[in-house]
């Protein structure tokens, strides 16, 4: 079977759509062999751009990762800074006035 184009983010092997059920399954399974908690996919989707933000990608690399068509969406809805980078962020800018 060849790939058949579908426009769609998750799909089979060959491009065509995923059963949601059969999905899930893969997903939890690939949770369990990681050795982490079982998290909706939905909270996947916001560790992977928090993630991707911490190692410094551009915002706009991220929405095109995760397909959205808003910024707005990629950086309010799903990205977190975590208390590290806050903390990192104000050493920086009181350095600044030293």
């Amino acid at each position: 079977m060849s790939w058949q184009e579908s426009g769609l983010l998750m799909t089979t092997r060959h491009g065509t759509p995923i059963e949601p059920r059969n999905f899930l399954r893969s997903w939890d399974r690939r949770c369990e062999k990681a050795g982490v908690p079982k998290i909706t996919i939905h909270d996947g989707r916001r560790s992977c751009v928090s993630l991707l933000v911490e190692m410094g990608v551009h915002p706009r690399v991220i929405m095109r990762i995760l397909r959205h068509a808003n910024m707005k969406i990629t950086m309010e809805l799903y990205a977190e800074a975590s208390d590290e980078s806050v903390r990192e962020a104000l050493d920086k800018l009181s350095e600044g006035f030293d």
